[in-house]
């Protein structure tokens, strides 16, 4: 697994830290190239910045997750920081997703940036039980990731961490991302103009930081949203 660490203060560890997965055929270093890092820094916020991208080989065998935890969630919490979050965009979100279904009592916060949501099979499925509050999922297998996550995103009241869901209102995938939102308080869901690319998701991501600045609890210590 390849990350980039970004430290807000070299040599300390931040109030909050967010790790982020990039798309299919990306790299950690489009994060940096797209700005993202310098969107913290140009803002003075107190994050530590983690840009992950787990190898395809762990990918297909299934243990990206167990590689997450091992090599950024745990070792945050072990240096002490007191928020970590989680996010990604597209499949970097579907991981996230993944992640957060898996092992919810690690995260404070998930940031998705237009999430794959799975394959129009299982977006319809949800769609046609009149959304993810009516859908039931019954019974799943272990490898059936994308049913789990919307299997979370169902269950996502009950969960302990925040969420905040960015979206482009001409995305590709607006479909699933329509599901997704429903089931979310509309305080937790931005949408701005644009498509299923990185102008959109770096615009995002900078309302994304000034929502957090703005927030009295994030700067007590805490990234909230």
């Amino acid at each position: 697994m390849r990350k980039i660490v970004v430290e807000a203060v070299p040599g300390s560890v931040a109030p909050s830290r967010i790790a982020l997965l990039p798309g299919a055929y990306q790299e950690p270093e489009d994060f940096g190239r797209e700005g993202f890092a310098d969107a913290v820094r140009e803002r003075g916020l107190p994050i530590d910045l983690e840009f992950v991208a787990p190898d395809l080989a762990h990918l297909l065998d299934r243990r990206a997750l167990d590689l997450l935890h091992e090599d950024v969630v745990a070792p945050a919490r072990a240096a002490g920081c007191p928020s970590v979050w989680l996010g990604g965009v597209s499949l970097g979100g579907f991981i996230a997703l993944a992640y957060a279904q898996r092992r919810p009592e690690g995260l404070d916060g998930l940031c998705l940036l237009a999430p794959y949501l799975g394959n129009r099979m299982v977006t319809g499925e949800v769609a046609r039980a009149g959304g993810v509050r009516m859908w039931r999922p019954g019974v799943l297998a272990a490898d059936d990731e994308e049913r789990r996550i919307w299997s979370l995103i169902k269950g996502l009241p009950e969960q302990h961490f925040a969420v905040h869901l960015g979206l482009g209102r001409q995305d590709r995938f607006g479909h699933g991302h329509a599901l997704f939102a429903a089931a979310l308080p509309a305080t937790a869901v931005d949408v701005v103009d644009g498509g299923h690319d990185w102008p959109t998701w770096r615009h995002l991501w900078n309302r994304f930081l000034d929502r957090l600045a703005a927030a009295p609890s994030f700067r007590s210590g805490a990234a909230a949203v």
